[in-house]
C-alpha cells in the first residue's frame, strides 16, 4: 500500500486519485474473507425459530430439530424451565435431552451436567422427583470415555448421594457398585467406584460399611494398577471418618502402611498424606510405634526420591509438628528440626547466575520445584515456632527466618510476609527480634510483598510498639529509626507503580501510625504527603483513603498550631480551590471529619465552607453536597446552633429558587424532604439520641484531653525540675487511652437515668476547663465545659488564658450564653471563601 501524503502536500491530480483507488481496492480484498464468514441465507433460516412458540414448544422444536448449538442453549436453559414449569419441562423436554445426549458432543455434555447439578441446588422438583427423571441419566455417562465429561458428571452425583435417602443409594448406587469396582471393568470406571466409596460411607451404619464398603475398599487398595490405588488411598480420610476409630485401626491403618510401602511414588505420596491428615485419630501408641518411624523413613527418602514428593512433605511438615508434638525424643526432634531448616534453604546453593535461557530445562523445572518447597516453609514457619518453643527462636530459627525473608523468588517472600503477623504474635516480647526483617519486607521491590504485608501492618506495629506487652508505656519504636523510612519509600514505591489498590490499602493502613508514633514524626513525614496525594493522583479511592487518614492524622494531632495550619490548607486548597476535583475532595473530606471529630468541631470549622458550596458554579460539587446536606444537619444541636440551622436552611431555600440544573434540583428536592423528616438533637442529652451523643461526648472530651496534653507538655518543657507535671502529664496520657477503650465497647440496655448518672461520675473526673470558640465577627466568646453534661457554656472567664489561641480564629460558635441575632453575624458568616484560618506562627 502506499502510504498517504502528509496533509500540507496533498495532491488531487489524476495520478494520485488512481494511487488512492488502488489503496481502496486492497482495503476491499483485505475485507472479502470477513464477508465469507457471515452466515448465508439458507442456513439464517435453519436458525430462524417462529416467535410465537411458548419456552417449551421452542425447547422440544431446537432439540429435535435444531443445531447442536441451539440444543445446548435449550439444555443450559433447562434449570429456568424447571422452575418456570416443572411439569412440562419433565413431561416433553427431558425426554428430548435423553436423545440429544446419547450422541452429544463434550461442550452439550458438559452443560447437561452443571444444569442437573443447578436443578438440584435449586431444590425445583422433589428428591423422589429427581431420582425418577435425572438420576438413570446421570449415572449413564458416568464412564463417558471423555475424563473432562466423566469428572463432570461425577460431581453432580456425587452431589446428589448428598441428599438421596439410604435405600436409593444401596438400589440404585451401592449394589451395582459390587460389579463396577471387579478388575474386569475399565480403569475408568474403577476409578469412579473409589470416588463414589469415599462419599457413600458417611451415608451408612458401621454394619453395613463392614459387610458390604470395606471389602470393596480392600480390593480397590490393592488392585494392579497404581492410579486405582493412588484414588483409593486418597479416598481412605473419607472412610475413616465414617467408621471410627476402632475400625480405622483395624483395617485403614494396615492398608495405609501398606500403600506407604508400594513401588509407584504417587500411591506413597498419597498414603504419607493421608497418615498426617488422620493423625488426630490415632492414640499415642500408634503415633510412636506406627506412624513415626514412617514418617521417618519417607522424610530420609525424600531427597533420592522425586521433588513432587518433597513438595507434599514442606507442604505438610506443620501438620506433622502438631500432631507429632511431643512424641519425639530430643535427637529426633533436633534431626527433625534440621530437615525442615535443609528444606528452607533447598536449591539457593545451586544459584549460578547465569542467564535462564542458558540452562537446560530439566534444571530450570527442578528449580520451579525447589522454590514450592521454600514457599511451604514459609508457609509452616510459624508451626516451627512453636515447635521450638518462642523463647528459642533467636538461636534456632531466626537464621532461617533471615533467609525466608531475603529469598531471591518473590512466592516464598510473600508467603512469608502473609505470615509476619502470625510469627509476631507467638514471639511475643521478643519481637524485638524481627525489627529488621519487617524494614527488608517494607522495603521488598515487589509489591506483591508489601501487599501481603500490610494487610496486618496496624496490628504488627502495635506488637512492635509495645514489644508484645499490652501494658507497656514506653513505645519501643523509638529503636526502630529506619521505620519511618521504610513506610515513606513502600508508600512513594505504590504510588508508581499501577495496582492502585495496593496504594489504596496502604493508605488505609497508615491510619494506625498516631498509635505507634510521634504526632511530629507524622506531621513533617506524611501529612504533607496526604496532602499531595489528595490534590495530584488520578484515582478516585486512592484519593478517599488520603482523605480519611489525613483526617486521622488531624483528629490525633497534639499540636495546636499544626492543626489550625491543616485545617486552613483543607478550606483554602480544597473547598476554596479552583478545581472542582479538589472542592469534591473537600466534600468527602468533611463527610470523614463528621464521622471522626465531634460535633461541635465540624460545626467550629467546616459548616460555613461547606454550605458555601451551595453556590460552587459547577453542578457536580452542588449535587454532591445536596447528598451531605443530612449528615450536616446531624451536626447540629438546638438551641446553641439555631444561627446555624438558619444559614443551613437560607442555603437550601436558595438551591430551590435558583438552581437550574434539572439533575440537582430533583437532588434538592428529595434532600429537602429528607432534612423535614430528620428529629434535631438537643443540648441536653435525650433518650433517643443517647447513644450517639454519648459517643460524641467522648470524642469532645478526647479532644479537649489533647488541647490539655499540649499545655501539660509545655508546663513541663519550662518547669522540668517540678515532679507534678509528669504525673499530671501521665494522667492526661492515660485518660486519653481509657477514653479511646470506651469508645470501643458496646453500649448496654440499661435505664436512661441510670446511664445519665454514670455519665456524670464519669464528667466529675475530668478536668472543669473547657477550649474557647469565638464567634466570628463578635467581640463574644463562648466555653465548653465538660463538667456540664448537657454542654451548655459558661461564662470565659473560667478558661484558662493558656486554652485559648494567639490569633483569633474565625469560626462559629455553638454558645447561647448571650443572645446574638443570628443576622448580625451574617455579613462574615456567609462569606467563608474570603475568611481564612490564620495558622499560629508561635506557641507562648
Amino acid at each position: 500500500m502506499h502510504p498517504p501524503p502528509p496533509a500540507a502536500a496533498m495532491d488531487f491530480s489524476q495520478n494520485s486519485l488512481f494511487g488512492y483507488m488502488e489503496d481502496l481496492q486492497e482495503l476491499t480484498i483485505i475485507e472479502r474473507p470477513v464477508r465469507r464468514s457471515l452466515k448465508t441465507p439458507e442456513e439464517i433460516e435453519r436458525l430462524t425459530v417462529d416467535e410465537d412458540l411458548s419456552d417449551i414448544e421452542r425447547a422440544v422444536y431446537l432439540l429435535s430439530a435444531g443445531q447442536d448449538v441451539q440444543g445446548t442453549s435449550v439444555i443450559a436453559n433447562l434449570p429456568f424451565l424447571m422452575r418456570q414449569n416443572p411439569t412440562e419441562t419433565l413431561r416433553r423436554v427431558l425426554p428430548k435431552v435423553r436423545e440429544a445426549l446419547h450422541v452429544a458432543g463434550v461442550e452439550m455434555q458438559l452443560t447437561a451436567a452443571m444444569s442437573f447439578l443447578t436443578i438440584l441446588q435449586d431444590e425445583s422438583v422433589s428428591i423422589h422427583a429427581y431420582t425418577h427423571s435425572f438420576l438413570q441419566v446421570i449415572l449413564l455417562h458416568l464412564e463417558h470415555r471423555d475424563t473432562g465429561v466423566s469428572n463432570a458428571w461425577l460431581e453432580t452425583l456425587l452431589s446428589v448421594i448428598e441428599v438421596l435417602p439410604k435405600e436409593t443409594l444401596r438400589h440404585e448406587i451401592l449394589n451395582p457398585l459390587v460389579s463396577k469396582a471387579q478388575l474386569s471393568q475399565t480403569v475408568q470406571s474403577r476409578l469412579v467406584s473409589c470416588k463414589i466409596l469415599g462419599k457413600l460411607t458417611n451415608k451408612f451404619d458401621a454394619h453395613t460399611i463392614k459387610r458390604e464398603i470395606l471389602p470393596l475398599v480392600k480390593s480397590l487398595c490393592q488392585d494392579v494398577e497404581y492410579e486405582v490405588r493412588s484414588c483409593m488411598c486418597r479416598q481412605l480420610e473419607n472412610i475413616a471418618q465414617g467408621i471410627g476409630t476402632e475400625l480405622t485401626k483395624s483395617v485403614v491403618l494396615p492398608e495405609l502402611i501398606e500403600l506407604s510401602r508400594d513401588e509407584g511414588s504417587s500411591v506413597r505420596l498419597a498414603a504419607f498424606e493421608t497418615l498426617v491428615n488422620l493423625l488426630d485419630i490415632f492414640d499415642t501408641d500408634d503415633r510412636s510405634q506406627t506412624i513415626l518411624p514412617l514418617v521417618k523413613s519417607f522424610c530420609e527418602k525424600s531427597f533420592k526420591a522425586d521433588e513432587s514428593i518433597l513438595i507434599s512433605l514442606s507442604f505438610h511438615l506443620g501438620k506433622l509438628c502438631h500432631g507429632l508434638y511431643g512424641i519425639f525424643t530430643p535427637d529426633q526432634h533436633l534431626r527433625f528440626l534440621e530437615f525442615y531448616k535443609k528444606l528452607c534453604t533447598l536449591g539457593l546453593q545451586q544459584e549460578n547466575g547465569h542467564n535462564e535461557n542458558q540452562i537446560p530445562p530439566q534444571i530450570l523445572e527442578q528449580e520451579k520445584k525447589y522454590i514450592s518447597v521454600r514457599k511451604n516453609c514459609a508457609y509452616n514457619f510459624p508451626a516451627m515456632i512453636v515447635f521450638v518453643d518462642p523463647k528459642n527462636f533467636h538461636m534456632e530459627l531466626y537464621s532461617t527466618f533471615f533467609c525466608l525473608c531475603h529469598d531471591p523468588e518473590v512466592p516464598v517472600r510473600y508467603t512469608i510476609a502473609i505470615c509476619f503477623y502470625e510469627v509476631s504474635k507467638l514471639l511475643n516480647s521478643g519481637v524485638y527480634l524481627i525489627h529488621k526483617e519487617l524494614i527488608t519486607l517494607l522495603q521488598d521491590e515487589s509489591l506483591e510483598v508489601l501487599d501481603a504485608l500490610i494487610d496486618h501492618l496496624p496490628e504488627i506495629l502495635e506488637l512492635m510498639s509495645t514489644g508484645g506487652e499490652s501494658s507497656v508505656q514506653e513505645n519501643k519504636l523509638s529503636s526502630l529509626p529506619d521505620l519511618i523510612p521504610a513506610l515513606t519509600a513502600a508508600e512513594q514505591r505504590a504510588a508508581a507503580s499501577l495496582k492502585w489498590r495496593t496504594h489504596e490499602k496502604l493508605l488505609q493502613k497508615y491510619a494506625c501510625l498516631p498509635h505507634v508514633i510521634s504526632s511530629d514524626q507524622i506531621y513533617y513525614r506524611f501529612l504533607q504527603r496526604m496532602f499531595t496525594i489528595m490534590m495530584t493522583n488520578n484515582v478516585l479511592p486512592v484519593q478517599k483513603a488520603a482523605s480519611r487518614t489525613l483526617c486521622i492524622f488531624l483528629r490525633y494531632n497534639r499540636k495546636q498550631e499544626q492543626r489550625h495550619e491543616v485545617i486552613q490548607k483543607l478550606i483554602e486548597q480544597l473547598g476554596q480551590g479552583k478545581s472542582y476535583w479538589n472542592r469534591l475532595r473537600f466534600l468527602d473530606t468533611c463527610e470523614f471529619i463528621i464521622e471522626i471529630f465531634s460535633k461541635s468541631f465540624f460545626c467550629k470549622y467546616f459548616f460555613l465552607p461547606a454550605i458555601e458550596l451551595t453556590h460552587d458554579p459547577v453542578a457536580n460539587v452542588r449535587m454532591k453536597l445536596c447528598y451531605l446536606l443530612p449528615k450536616v444537619k446531624s451536626t447540629l444541636k438546638i438551641p446553641a446552633d439555631k444561627h446555624l440551622l438558619q444559614q443551613l436552611e437560607m442555603c437550601v431555600r436558595k438551591l430551590l429558587c435558583q438552581e437550574k440544573d434539572k439533575d440537582v434540583l430533583a437532588i434538592v428536592k428529595r434532600t429537602v424532604l429528607e432534612l423535614d423528616r430528620m428529629e434535631m438533637s438537643m443540648d441536653a442529652f435525650q433518650k433517643k439520641f443517647y447513644e450517639k451523643d454519648l459517643l460524641d461526648q467522648e470524642k469532645e472530651r478526647e479532644e479537649l484531653l489533647l488541647l490539655e496534653m499540649e499545655q501539660l507538655e509545655k508546663e513541663k518543657q519550662q518547669n522540668d525540675g517540678r515532679p507534678m507535671s509528669d504525673k499530671m502529664f501521665e494522667k492526661k496520657r492515660k485518660e486519653i487511652k481509657k477514653s479511646k477503650l470506651i469508645r470501643s465497647q458496646s453500649f448496654n440496655n440499661q435505664a436512661f437515668h441510670a446511664k445519665y448518672g454514670n455519665l456524670e461520675k464519669c464528667a466529675s473526673k475530668s478536668s472543669t476547663t473547657g477550649y474557647t470558640t469565638s464567634v466570628s465577627g463578635l467581640g463574644k466568646t463562648s466555653v465548653l465545659s465538660l463538667a456540664d453534661d448537657s454542654f451548655r457554656t459558661r461564662n470565659a472567664s473560667s478558661v484558662p488564658s493558656s486554652f485559648s489561641p494567639n490569633t483569633p480564629l474565625p469560626s462559629t460558635s455553638r454558645g447561647t450564653g448571650n443572645s446574638v441575632d443570628p443576622k448580625s453575624s451574617g455579613s462574615k458568616d456567609t462569606q467563608p471563601r474570603k475568611a481564612t484560618l490564620k495558622s499560629r506562627k508561635s506557641n507562648p
